[in-house]
């Protein structure tokens, strides 16, 4: 007698190819709606659950795992970042969780280029003159950007997205620095031409661009605080596709305000999607919905990973992409 499939609950819309591949493998329960499940909705689904499907958007924090029934024994969560899971607490529970990295390196790596090169060459202000229908054509001074290369390039956080921004950056003639953790070993900083900094204090204060590409944990929220953020020279842009509480956003927006900082380019909010008012306003600031992992081969990737994980789960074994509390 064929034994019973596992009940998968998927707590957001994913990809058709993912959803058909979930209803062929599983017992699974999708999403008719793209919005978020509230609190009530995610308890119960918890309940009923033997593995639940979370993003991003859904914060699984102690409270919610405690109400879990017994049957709940994996969070295959849909994405590399897990700060949005009390992993400690599920684990004390017999709950285990698995994520998604490596899928999103290179597309957010593109996604960052394409940010500093959009805060450096004015490209939303040149966009908006055409829109308008104001452009009355060429002049020799007319929204006059920078070049990027020969550029400074700090890179905060050396993961496998941020070396996909140092192979990136080399193509375009950057220079490359970094601070990490830990070093790396010198033939990856070689292949990169990358050079590490000890100090962050001593790189934020050199770099003509830095780009933040480290996750978000107890010891990097406000990495990029007031303090840091003041080391920063007056003609240097910073871009963000990690994490929004690695900076703190409303020093970062007074410093844009003041001049002190020439640019910012933002994938990421400190507060979601609510975003500081006072951002909109500036003209020397690009602010995208949290795109950078946002493409077709990408989020396809993620599920297979997804189901790869649970699937492995399924047949007794520990899946692939195990996320343990030492790994935070």
């Amino acid at each position: 007698m064929p034994l019973a499939r596992l009940s998968v609950v998927v707590t957001r819309r994913l990809p058709e190819p993912v959803e058909k591949r979930m209803r062929e493998l599983f017992n699974v329960s999708l999403r008719a709606s793209d919005a978020p499940m509230n609190r009530a909705e995610l308890a119960q689904a918890m309940r009923e659950a033997d593995v639940l499907v979370p993003t991003l958007s859904d914060r699984i924090d102690a409270g919610l795992i405690a109400q879990a029934s017994d049957r709940l024994k994996l969070i295959a969560n849909y994405g590399a970042g897990v700060d949005h899971i009390d992993v400690g607490t599920a684990r004390q529970h017999g709950i285990l969780v698995s994520n998604t990295p490596g899928v999103s390196a290179d597309d957010t790596a593109d996604m960052t280029m394409a940010l500093i090169l959009s805060v450096t060459r004015r490209l939303p202000e040149g966009l908006a003159v055409m829109q308008s229908g104001e452009w009355s054509g060429w002049s020799p001074t007319a929204l006059l950007g920078g070049r990027v290369a020969g550029r400074r390039l700090g890179i905060l956080g050396m993961g496998r997205i941020g070396q996909a921004v140092a192979r990136r950056a080399a193509a375009f003639g950057m220079q490359t620095h970094y601070h990490n953790r830990h070093r790396l070993r010198p033939e990856i900083e070689e292949s990169l031409q990358a050079t590490y900094w000890e100090s962050l204090d001593q790189m934020v204060a050199r770099m003509d661009v830095l780009s933040v590409n480290c996750p978000h944990t107890p010891s990097t929220f406000h990495l990029m605080n007031a303090r840091r953020l003041k080391l920063m020279k007056p003609d240097a842009v910073i871009v963000n596709t990690s994490r929004g509480e690695v900076i703190d956003e409303n020093a970062l927006t007074r410093m844009l305000r003041a001049g002190e900082i020439a640019g910012a380019g933002l994938d990421v909010y400190e507060n979601g999607a609510d975003i500081n008012p006072r951002l909109r306003e500036l003209k020397n600031v690009v602010l995208l919905p949290h795109m950078g992992s946002a493409t077709v081969e990408g989020r396809i990737e993620m599920g297979e990973k997804v189901i790869i994980n649970i699937k492995t789960f399924e047949d007794g074994h520990r899946p692939p992409d195990l996320v343990v509390p030492a790994m935070l």
